[in-house]
């Protein structure tokens, strides 16, 4: 397995824990309605939509 590979596999991971973080977040403020939960709940989409768009360009980035 080259690195590559391995980062790969990590990046895309990353991305699907944060996104599922990210509606665990949003459960959370819907079931005890607080107002910092939705915020974390945005940060974490944000931050899955970084991991998703740096895995998507990762081929390009690391010729």
């Amino acid at each position: 397995m080259k690195l590559l590979t391995a980062h790969k596999i990590l990046m895309a991971s990353a991305a699907v824990f944060f996104l599922f973080f990210s509606l665990w977040e949003l459960q959370n403020y819907f079931n005890a309605a607080n107002g910092w939960a939705v915020f974390r709940s945005i940060l974490y989409l944000l931050i899955a939509c970084g991991f998703g768009i740096y895995f998507k360009n990762l081929d390009r980035l690391y010729k």
